[in-house]
């Protein structure tokens, strides 16, 4: 895949989490840190083989300013905050309250999972809505990851992982560049960002809005 065929997943909905800036907000003064909270869904799209299990990263958690703990603190964060918040009555109650709104809005159809749209869209607000309350945060959020070392985090994840992960760094680029995050706040940008993700994990797209 060249540089040119990731943009294309990039922009086209070919992304893991779908909460981004939740994960990252608290931490924005750590720029290491922020792109290892991403690095789980960034390898979703690069190579979904591989896997920065926890009980593989520990051994490199050493709790200093490197950027290889950081990047290390970063994705152990992000697994740390997936299994709190999916754990949450809040989420449990929210994400089936949402997939319950999409079976009726489908006319009791489940051809197009409603529990899996209940949980993404629930995650998509929760990104929209921190967006809208904290705009100068994601502003400082899109400026800090260009400048992080797209090559240095790639080859840091290449020494932990022990394989080679190609065009990983050109895909940090990327996703440096592009605020895909923008659409979640927009009906229609939420919609087609929704129907990316449903055709990459080949679900029936939603109907337009009426």
């Amino acid at each position: 895949m060249n540089v040119e065929g990731l943009g294309q997943r990039l922009r086209g909905g070919s992304i893991g989490s779908v909460n981004y800036f939740t994960h990252a907000l608290p931490h924005l003064d750590r720029p290491y840190f922020v792109a290892g909270t991403a690095l789980p869904d960034w390898l979703s799209v690069v190579n979904r083989k591989v896997r920065l299990r926890p009980k593989l990263l520990e051994p490199h958690d050493t709790r200093d300013q490197t950027m290889t703990a950081e990047l290390v603190a970063g994705t152990l964060r992000h697994f740390d905050d997936d299994d709190w918040f999916h754990r949450t009555r809040g989420f449990a109650e929210v994400s089936a309250e949402v997939g319950l709104l999409f079976r009726r809005g489908l006319a009791g159809s489940d051809g197009f999972r409603c529990g899996f749209l209940g949980h993404i869209v629930t995650e998509m607000l929760l990104d929209a809505v921190l967006i809208s309350r904290y705009p100068a945060k994601y502003d400082v959020y899109c400026s800090i990851l260009p400048e992080v070392d797209a090559q240095g985090v790639a080859q840091q994840v290449e020494e932990i992982a022990g394989k080679p992960i190609p065009q990983l760094a050109e895909f940090i680029g990327l996703f440096a560049r592009e605020r895909i995050l923008n659409a979640y706040v927009h009906d229609t940008g939420l919609l087609r960002r929704l129907n990316q993700v449903l055709s990459r994990v080949k679900l029936t797209p939603l109907p337009p809005m009426a």
